[in-house]
């Protein structure tokens, strides 16, 4: 029974699902920049209005998910646009693009920003964003320099940040919810597409590896029948990953909740041309999953607040 536990610790912590007990709940410190800042954070004018606009409306009073839902509407019709976090051949740093964005880094951008108002002191910097997104989305929180510390699947995303603390995906206790499985293949399939797997070919075989950890995570979604009578259970700021069914992925889309009229609406950047190619307020979310045949249902991850800074002491002091 001994070996069993120790060959199951060590796939758990090839996942970055183990971490040292004193590393839960904390916040790893940012990494420096291993590119230039201008290079990596693009918007600095929409930053500071941003900035300027939280301050003046006090968002920082609100829930993190109403804080999330509020940064979301602040990036509402900014434009759509693909592989935005691929700015380099080799070396990997997190990025933020407040200019032009996809799916993924809408929802990240918006929650960066909620999360970097309470935890932390004014004046923001670009910099103290960029540290909210590695946090958000790096195993374990940090940027090693390599493509492979980021995680690319949004299910390891949602474990990895319940693990740490920092999220509860909530997907399993809705009624109505299954288990999915996949057999995640989509970047090593596809690796053509990724600018640093195709300047890195050795990276395309660790990265299969990566997958197929994937593929074996306890994976929940409410299917596309069951999602309005789930809305009831969903809040302002939740994390809403759209699923597929493609037999290699698990989700195709994500986006943010805001509540209205007692609905559960759809916060999204989206390429769909008819809905201009940029983030949109757009419908219920139970209407919107119904949309293509290929949607299969959601899968919903509720973020919390990082813990504090300390720097909040020394700014009373």
């Amino acid at each position: 029974m001994k070996i069993f536990a120790v060959l199951a610790w060590l796939c758990l912590t090839a996942l970055g699902q183990v971490a040292p007990a004193g590393n839960w709940h904390t916040i790893t410190p940012p990494s420096p920049l291993r590119l230039p800042l201008s290079t990596v954070f693009k918007g600095e004018a929409k930053f500071a209005a941003m900035v300027k606009q939280a301050e003046r409306e006090n968002w920082r009073a609100r829930p993190i998910g109403q804080r999330t839902a509020l940064a979301a509407r602040a990036l509402l019709g900014v434009r759509y646009v693909n592989y935005s976090l691929e700015v380099h051949n080799h070396i990997e740093n997190p990025v933020v693009n407040l200019e032009a964005m996809d799916c993924w880094t809408f929802y990240e951008n918006a929650l960066g920003f909620a999360r970097m108002l309470t935890y932390k002191p004014g004046p923001y910097r670009p910099e103290e964003l960029i540290h909210m997104i590695e946090v958000e989305r790096y195993r374990n929180g940090q940027c090693t320099g390599s493509y492979l510390s980021r995680m690319h699947h949004l299910e390891e995303v949602f474990y990895d940040n319940q693990r740490r603390g920092f999220a509860e995906n909530i997907s399993r206790r809705i009624p109505g919810s299954t288990r999915m499985q996949r057999s995640i293949q989509e970047m090593t399939v596809q690796w053509k597409s990724y600018r640093y797997l195709k300047n890195n070919t050795s990276l395309i075989a660790p990265m299969a590896e990566i997958e197929k950890r994937v593929s074996k995570l306890p994976v929940y979604h409410i299917p596309k029948s069951n999602v309005l009578k789930a809305e009831r259970y969903l809040a302002d700021g939740d994390i809403c990953a759209i699923t597929t069914t493609s037999p290699h992925q698990y989700t195709s889309h994500v986006g943010l909740i805001m509540r209205y009229q007692g609905r559960a609406y759809f916060m999204h950047a989206t390429s769909s041309n008819s809905k201009g190619r940029k983030t949109v307020f757009d419908k219920p979310i139970n209407d919107y999953v119904h949309e293509l045949d290929t949607h299969s249902g959601i899968i919903v991850c509720r973020p919390k607040d990082f813990p504090p800074s300390r720097l909040w002491k020394k700014a009373k002091g």
